[in-house]
């Protein structure tokens, strides 16, 4: 799984110019088109667009990608609900292509897409009857569990009132990905079962290493929190504080040089592999050279 995630991150390093720029923007204007003409002319001539392998064998290759047009929303009633989703995702994917560049978030959905694509052509050949997919709404649903993990601490206001953290609505999603598949599992409907399961296989893929760093920075903080090297740390640290407190600042990044005075809602922590007591970002704690002296 690190072997794929460093190939994503060369991938989108080594071809700049790959991707699809405003990707999700494209996605948004595709969806409200489509929602349009299904409230205007009902569902049966948009139907065309569903990813539906008996159509598609009979060369109806298209469907392959306008799938990803289709809602799900058709009655006037859920018109509120579908411009917040597609609002929130909008947002979601644009502030993840910032962060990563065109490329590695083209690569995130289409990646996501593809796997759909073959989940709903898998499970037609293996139980040899019809399958239809509507949307990509785990694929979108995978796309907010990457911005959870880049901002955890950043919040939205739940009904416009409540103010929860991302990684508490991350947990929620989680849930929601669980009981899915249960429901389909239960149904035996095998398609809706691996549908969630391949949108987190493809959120792994891109994130492993830094699920696999967190986890060991846990594990190890578990083992030494009571070491006396543990307690002269925490010590230093405190002392720290006070120092850098009269600056103005408690933390400063020793790479980007970024302090929690200017990113409020940036993490920051110490080395404990460094000589001496050096604080870095989330983005630098796993990523920088250890001082040695």
């Amino acid at each position: 799984m690190r072997k794929l995630n460093a190939a994503v991150d060369r991938f989108a390093y080594n071809h700049p110019r790959f991707g699809i720029p405003n990707l999700m923007r494209v996605i948004v204007a595709g969806n409200v088109l489509v929602y349009l003409l299904a409230i205007f002319a009902g569902y049966a001539p948009i139907s065309f667009l569903l990813f539906d392998w008996s159509a598609i064998t009979h060369g109806e290759l298209w469907r392959l990608v306008t799938f990803i047009f289709m809602p799900g929303y058709y009655s006037t009633g859920d018109v509120l609900w579908l411009a917040l989703f597609l609002y929130f995702y909008y947002m979601i994917g644009t502030v993840l292509e910032r962060e990563w560049g065109t490329p590695k978030f083209s690569l995130y959905y289409l990646s996501g897409v593809v796997l759909t694509v073959l989940v709903g052509i898998l499970t037609a050949l293996i139980s040899g009857g019809n399958v239809q997919i509507a949307g990509t709404s785990y694929v979108n649903l995978s796309m907010f569990f990457a911005f959870a993990m880049l901002y955890p601490e950043t919040q939205f206001l739940v009904f416009f009132i409540i103010p929860v953290k991302v990684k508490w609505l991350a947990w929620i999603d989680a849930i929601f990905f669980a009981l899915s598949v249960l429901s389909s599992l239960v149904r035996l409907d095998i398609a809706g079962a691996l549908l969630p399961v391949v949108a987190l296989l493809n959120f792994f893929v891109f994130f492993w290493t830094n699920i696999s760093d967190e986890i060991s920075y846990r594990r190890g903080r578990s083992r030494y929190q009571t070491s006396h090297q543990t307690i002269h740390f925490k010590s230093a640290v405190r002392q720290q504080r006070k120092k850098e407190a009269a600056q103005g600042y408690r933390h400063k990044c020793e790479v980007c040089g970024r302090t929690d005075t200017d990113y409020p809602d940036l993490q920051f922590r110490y080395c404990s592999k460094c000589a001496g007591y050096h604080c870095f970002c989330e983005d630098h704690i796993f990523n920088h050279t250890h001082f040695t002296e």
